[in-house]
Protein backbone atom coordinates (compact mmCIF):
# COMPACT_ATOMS: atom_id res chain seq x y z
CA UNK A 1 0.00 0.00 0.00
CA UNK A 2 1.36 3.88 -0.81
CA UNK A 3 0.09 6.14 2.43
CA UNK A 4 -0.52 9.91 1.36
CA UNK A 5 -1.28 12.71 3.70
CA UNK A 6 -5.55 12.77 2.90
CA UNK A 7 -4.92 16.59 1.00
CA UNK A 8 -2.88 14.80 -1.43
CA UNK A 9 -5.24 11.72 -2.30
CA UNK A 10 -7.60 14.01 -4.72
CA UNK A 11 -4.00 14.18 -6.76
CA UNK A 12 -4.65 10.39 -7.44
CA UNK A 13 -7.84 10.74 -8.76
CA UNK A 14 -8.33 9.16 -12.62
CA UNK A 15 -4.77 8.02 -12.31
CA UNK A 16 -4.01 4.55 -12.92
CA UNK A 17 -2.27 2.95 -9.37
CA UNK A 18 -0.93 -0.48 -10.94
CA UNK A 19 -1.72 -3.96 -11.70
CA UNK A 20 -1.23 -7.08 -9.12
CA UNK A 21 0.72 -10.03 -9.42
CA UNK A 22 -0.44 -12.75 -11.38
CA UNK A 23 -2.77 -15.29 -9.29
CA UNK A 24 -3.92 -18.71 -10.77
CA UNK A 25 -7.07 -19.86 -10.84
CA UNK A 26 -6.54 -23.72 -9.78
CA UNK A 27 -9.65 -25.82 -9.35
CA UNK A 28 -8.80 -26.78 -5.62
CA UNK A 29 -9.63 -22.83 -5.25
CA UNK A 30 -12.48 -23.03 -7.15
CA UNK A 31 -14.06 -26.18 -4.76
CA UNK A 32 -12.83 -24.16 -1.70
CA UNK A 33 -15.43 -21.47 -2.83
CA UNK A 34 -18.16 -24.01 -4.08
CA UNK A 35 -17.89 -25.13 -0.13
CA UNK A 36 -17.26 -21.74 1.61
CA UNK A 37 -20.42 -20.64 -0.56
CA UNK A 38 -22.68 -24.04 -0.72
CA UNK A 39 -23.24 -23.18 -4.71
CA UNK A 40 -22.31 -26.35 -6.13
CA UNK A 41 -23.10 -25.55 -9.85
CA UNK A 42 -21.66 -28.14 -12.35
CA UNK A 43 -19.82 -25.71 -14.13
CA UNK A 44 -17.49 -25.11 -11.45
CA UNK A 45 -16.69 -28.47 -9.64
CA UNK A 46 -17.58 -30.83 -12.29
CA UNK A 47 -15.06 -31.50 -14.79
CA UNK A 48 -16.50 -34.21 -17.20
CA UNK A 49 -19.57 -32.05 -17.34
CA UNK A 50 -18.25 -29.08 -17.37
CA UNK A 51 -16.47 -30.12 -20.65
CA UNK A 52 -19.27 -30.62 -22.41
CA UNK A 53 -20.82 -27.04 -22.26
CA UNK A 54 -19.49 -23.94 -24.71
CA UNK A 55 -16.91 -22.87 -21.82
CA UNK A 56 -15.30 -26.45 -21.96
CA UNK A 57 -13.55 -26.52 -18.51
CA UNK A 58 -14.98 -25.66 -14.95
CA UNK A 59 -14.93 -22.00 -14.34
CA UNK A 60 -14.39 -19.94 -11.59
CA UNK A 61 -17.70 -18.17 -9.67
CA UNK A 62 -17.94 -14.66 -10.71
CA UNK A 63 -18.38 -13.88 -6.89
CA UNK A 64 -15.15 -16.25 -6.45
CA UNK A 65 -13.24 -13.69 -8.29
CA UNK A 66 -14.72 -10.62 -6.70
CA UNK A 67 -13.78 -12.02 -3.42
CA UNK A 68 -10.29 -11.68 -4.78
CA UNK A 69 -10.40 -7.69 -4.73
CA UNK A 70 -9.32 -7.01 -0.89
CA UNK A 71 -6.27 -9.28 -1.56
CA UNK A 72 -5.04 -8.74 -5.26
CA UNK A 73 -5.61 -4.46 -4.24
CA UNK A 74 -3.55 -4.78 -1.01
CA UNK A 75 -0.03 -3.69 -3.16
CA UNK A 76 -1.29 -1.34 -5.19
CA UNK A 77 -4.32 1.30 -3.31
CA UNK A 78 -3.49 4.46 -2.12
CA UNK A 79 -4.48 5.24 1.64
CA UNK A 80 -4.70 7.83 4.16
CA UNK A 81 -1.81 8.59 6.15
CA UNK A 82 -2.37 7.54 9.39
CA UNK A 83 -5.33 4.76 8.52
CA UNK A 84 -6.54 2.90 11.50
CA UNK A 85 -8.41 0.50 9.29
CA UNK A 86 -10.22 -0.23 5.83
CA UNK A 87 -13.67 -1.18 5.59
CA UNK A 88 -15.10 -2.72 2.12
CA UNK A 89 -18.18 -0.87 1.75
CA UNK A 90 -19.64 -2.43 -0.73
CA UNK A 91 -19.53 -2.11 -5.07
CA UNK A 92 -20.72 0.83 -7.19
CA UNK A 93 -21.16 -1.71 -10.04
CA UNK A 94 -20.05 -4.36 -11.51
CA UNK A 95 -20.02 -5.94 -14.99
CA UNK A 96 -18.73 -10.05 -15.38
CA UNK A 97 -17.61 -10.14 -19.12
CA UNK A 98 -15.80 -12.93 -19.52
CA UNK A 99 -15.59 -16.62 -17.55
CA UNK A 100 -12.41 -17.45 -15.91
CA UNK A 101 -11.73 -21.19 -16.98
CA UNK A 102 -9.97 -23.21 -14.15
CA UNK A 103 -6.03 -22.56 -14.17
CA UNK A 104 -6.26 -19.27 -15.69
CA UNK A 105 -3.96 -16.60 -14.14
CA UNK A 106 -5.93 -13.16 -13.31
CA UNK A 107 -4.44 -10.17 -12.08
CA UNK A 108 -5.83 -6.82 -10.96
CA UNK A 109 -5.83 -3.63 -12.64
CA UNK A 110 -6.80 -0.76 -10.30
CA UNK A 111 -7.55 2.86 -10.91
CA UNK A 112 -8.55 5.53 -8.35
CA UNK A 113 -12.05 6.97 -9.33
CA UNK A 114 -12.65 9.41 -6.67
CA UNK A 115 -12.69 10.14 -2.86
CA UNK A 116 -14.45 12.14 -0.50
CA UNK A 117 -14.43 12.74 3.32
CA UNK A 118 -17.43 11.02 4.09
CA UNK A 119 -17.55 12.26 8.08
CA UNK A 120 -14.20 13.44 9.95
CA UNK A 121 -11.54 10.95 9.86
CA UNK A 122 -13.30 8.55 7.26
CA UNK A 123 -12.44 8.43 3.75
CA UNK A 124 -14.53 7.04 1.14
CA UNK A 125 -12.62 5.65 -2.16
CA UNK A 126 -14.27 4.42 -5.16
CA UNK A 127 -11.71 2.74 -7.43
CA UNK A 128 -12.23 0.92 -10.82
CA UNK A 129 -11.10 -2.52 -10.67
CA UNK A 130 -10.21 -4.46 -13.57
CA UNK A 131 -9.86 -8.54 -13.80
CA UNK A 132 -7.58 -9.26 -16.38
CA UNK A 133 -7.32 -12.81 -17.75
CA UNK A 134 -3.64 -13.63 -18.85
CA UNK A 135 -3.61 -14.23 -22.65
CA UNK A 136 -7.35 -12.68 -23.16
CA UNK A 137 -8.08 -9.53 -24.88
CA UNK A 138 -11.22 -9.12 -22.84
CA UNK A 139 -11.31 -8.87 -19.19
CA UNK A 140 -13.21 -11.37 -16.77
CA UNK A 141 -14.68 -8.00 -14.72
CA UNK A 142 -14.99 -4.29 -14.24
CA UNK A 143 -16.04 -3.49 -10.72
CA UNK A 144 -16.05 -0.17 -8.87
CA UNK A 145 -15.27 -1.43 -5.39
CA UNK A 146 -15.82 1.39 -2.49
CA UNK A 147 -13.48 1.16 0.59
CA UNK A 148 -14.46 3.17 3.68
CA UNK A 149 -10.64 4.52 5.55
CA UNK A 150 -10.95 5.57 9.33
CA UNK A 151 -7.84 8.24 10.05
Amino acid sequence: MRYVPTDRLPDFIGQELGCSQWLTIDQARIDLFAKATGDYQFIHVDPLRAAATPFGSTIAHGFLTLSLIPHLLEGIMVLPEGVKMTINYGLEGVRFIQPVAVDSRVRLRLALLDVSEKRPGQWLLRARATLEIEGEEKPAYVAEPLSLCFV
